[in-house]
């Protein structure tokens, strides 16, 4: 890839031919990883071993059945909002979509409120036996309502096909979108989107979650223009300060040396990513980038890491640290979140006001309302919202499944309780 330079401010310019490689997920040398024993199974790296996003023709059917017969509903366990149902929404735009399904806007039918509702299909999630990343994600998505830099799960409910998880709707657009247009973020920009971030990850970690998955893609940005967390599909419960996990998995770019060398690793690895993004921010491009995946992975292992002169001091001495080869050594190894507060390049930040939204962001995505969806891809807005969204196929088409998916999926439908919210 020929790399140009911003001769304004000395940003790397990512090519048309880049964006569209990190959108479509296309990567050699990931799919032949991906027949070994090794490979991570997750959406993530399946979507990378294809070209096009797969289709979904359940979504996708234009003459959906009826709903199904109460006596075919799926018994998921108690919830405390047991009448939700996909006929409560008005679904609006597609905003998203991934291996199992698709993010709607949706607005709901009796409170006139807006959410993003995403559908996941049980018939896709079984077939490549992802069950537990969904229930995962779930999980996860349960402990984030008290964090300011997490996406917020409303409830979950499902029909005998689908699984519906109703989130908070945020609209100021994906860093990645943002990056794409503005190629690289000033210093004190990319430090608060730093800072919060890094917020965000310490409350995960502070509760035993490893997010493994941090990218652009996964960091929105709300009406404000705070940053907001998202995608919690590849986290890793119950990992102890001291504890590791050995899966294979996470986006190319952003792999850390000793997820690549197939070691046990911890949560020092979200520091890496962390750093990497950081990176981005400021240079436009991932470190270690190559068009040629197998040259990017030696990169990472082995390549040291080269900053240009046009950052500060403190900001090549926190990618040094966070972008350390040996995870023993990285920032962040023996305090956390703690090491990361209190390095000098985050010095401007009062943690106080930046966990309570005091601080003013340093960029406003301008949205009129809920229905302004300028900062959403055309790639998704333009595709016309299925029929089916809310409706589940003829019984003949489930019933086989019914009882594999209703042990899969035991306990996922969620409502919190009325104290939460107070």
């Amino acid at each position: 890839m020929t790399k140009q330079v911003q001769t304004e401010d000395q940003c790397l310019c990512p090519s048309g031919a880049f964006m569209k490689q990190r959108r479509m997920g296309l990567n050699d040398f990931i799919q032949r990883l991906a027949t070994n024993s090794y490979a991570c199974k997750h959406s993530e790296v399946q979507s990378i071993l294809n070209f096009s996003p797969p289709q979904d023709p359940e979504l996708m059917n234009t003459n959906p059945s009826p709903p199904p017969s109460p006596s075919q509903q799926i018994n998921l366990g108690p919830s405390s909002n047991p009448s939700a149902k996909p006929s409560d929404f008005h679904f609006l735009k597609v905003i998203g979509k991934g291996s199992f399904g698709k993010v709607l806007l949706a607005r709901h039918r009796t409170d006139d409120k807006f959410y993003a509702v995403k559908v996941l299909q049980k018939k896709a999630i079984l077939k490549k036996k992802e069950e537990k990343h969904i229930m995962s994600e779930r999980n996860v998505l349960l402990k984030n309502v008290k964090h300011p830099f997490l996406v917020g799960l409303h409830y979950s409910f499902q029909t005998a096909d689908k699984l519906y998880f109703v989130l908070d709707y945020i609209n100021g657009g994906e860093l990645f979108y943002h990056l794409q247009r503005e190629r690289c973020f000033l210093e004190p920009r990319a430090r608060f989107y730093a800072a919060e971030i890094a917020s965000a990850l310490g409350y995960l970690h502070s509760l035993n979650i490893v997010y493994r998955d941090l990218k652009p893609e996964n960091i929105l940005l709300d009406s404000q223009g705070h940053i907001i967390l998202t995608d919690f599909g590849l986290c890793k419960e119950n990992i102890e300060p001291n504890g590791t996990t050995s899966t294979f998995c996470g986006t190319p770019e952003y792999l850390a040396p000793e997820v690549l060398h197939k070691q046990p690793y911890d949560r020092t690895v979200d520091w890496w990513c962390l750093g990497a993004v950081l990176y981005e921010m400021l240079y436009g491009l991932p470190p270690f980038y190559s068009r040629n995946t197998a040259e990017m992975y030696d990169n990472i292992l082995n390549k040291p890491l080269q900053l240009k002169p046009n950052i500060s001091n403190a900001a090549r001495h926190l990618l040094e640290g966070l972008l350390q080869k040996d995870r023993t050594k990285r920032l962040g190894c023996t305090d956390d979140f703690i090491e990361i507060k209190n390095h000098v390049f985050f010095s401007p930040i009062n943690w106080d006001d930046l966990n309570a939204k005091k601080i003013t962001p340093p960029f406003n995505p301008n949205v009129t309302g809920p229905n302004d969806l300028r900062h959403f891809d055309p790639e998704f807005t333009d595709e016309p919202v299925p029929s089916s969204i809310g409706c589940s196929p003829d019984s003949a088409l489930v019933t086989a499944s019914i009882k594999e998916a209703a042990e899969a999926f035991v306990g996922f439908s969620y409502a919190p309780s009325m104290d939460s919210y107070l």
